[in-house]
């Protein structure tokens, strides 16, 4: 009841400065807007929009469960407009609020709420999660590398499906050995349930692990660095992380989602992915000695037949099967 108090009462502050000119919203998921990932990147995406515009965004930071809505709802009171929820825990909350609010306009990361004043913004994970999974058996020196994912959903095994491809396609005697966290929200930030499954993994015989666990992925690294291994960032750019043991980041770009509703909802589902620059791999400073010109060559080559059709990656949410 605190933490619910404690939602309104920075909610309701935050609607009551300046909402005549319909300001936007963002509502950040657990882990919050410097998770260094998810989250992180959505802010990005509403620093970038508040930069070009001068004008300001009204922001909240979930901490329960129980805060989802509340947000969501004070918002659209005070006249918000649009408000972004970000990540897929949001999608009952906007559903029931944008109903309730037809002349408000919103706008979802990672799932579809199918109303004429929503706009739903889902990505091709599996397309960027084939790159970094043939970049992890390029890189591995005992051909098994290694996924420790967040909450197990279809979304999270859309990542594991479009991984293991990319990896088999790279190397066809590759082994990938995968793990959840859990099966609640909380699997995302847990940091040493992260270490603790990655230091499994790494006994089994695995040198490269991705981390798509959101602050989870932290432990997960963290895990991998202490051990002298391999690890793959997921959402932001996290090759800074750990210089040298980041093999490369998968970048899903949400600053992109959250900017574009900031600049005007368009209802219905917008998809993104390699074609569109929403997804990619980190190549940077930080882990330019760890991909050789040849790894990027053959990435790239897979990349442009990906873009271009001509190589098809296989969605698990499609029929629940990586097959």
């Amino acid at each position: 009841m605190k933490h619910a108090l404690a939602a309104a009462a920075l909610v309701a502050a935050a609607g009551a400065s300046g909402l005549a000119q319909a300001q936007p919203a963002v509502i950040f998921e657990l882990g919050g807007k410097f998770d260094r990932s998810f989250n992180q990147a959505a802010w990005e995406g509403a620093e970038r929009w508040k930069k070009a515009t001068g004008q300001p965004y009204l922001e909240f930071e979930i901490a329960n469960a129980a805060q989802r809505e509340q947000a969501v709802r004070r918002f659209a009171e005070r006249g918000a407009d649009p408000i972004v929820g970000v990540g897929f825990p949001m999608a009952s909350s906007i559903q029931k609020v944008a109903a309730a609010f037809p002349q408000r306009r919103f706008a979802i990361v990672d799932m579809v709420v199918d109303l004429p004043n929503v706009q739903s913004f889902v990505y091709r994970e599996h397309e960027g999660a084939f790159l970094v999974g043939m970049l992890a058996a390029l890189a591995s020196k005992t051909g098994q590398v290694g996924f420790v994912g967040g909450q197990d959903i279809p979304l999270v095994r859309k990542f594991l499906c479009g991984y293991e491809q990319g990896a088999r396609y790279a190397v066809p005697t590759v082994r990938t050995i995968s793990a959840m966290t859990g099966t609640t929200p909380q699997a995302w930030v847990d940091p040493a349930r992260g270490a603790e499954l990655t230091k499994t993994q790494i006994a089994q015989g695995v040198d490269v692990v991705f981390a798509a666990a959101g602050t989870t992925g932290l432990g997960i690294m963290q895990a991998a660095r202490d051990a002298g291994k391999l690890a793959i960032g997921v959402d932001s750019n996290q090759n800074h992380l750990h210089p040298g043991f980041i093999l490369t980041s998968l970048v899903k770009r949400v600053d992109l989602a959250v900017e574009s509703a900031f600049r005007g909802i368009q209802p219905g589902i917008t998809a993104l992915g390699l074609k569109e620059g929403a997804m990619d791999y980190a190549l940077d400073e930080h882990n330019a000695k760890l991909i050789s010109p040849a790894m990027k060559q053959q990435v790239e080559a897979a990349k442009a037949a990906i873009v271009g059709g001509r190589l098809k990656v296989i969605d698990y949410t499609v029929n629940n099967a990586c097959r």
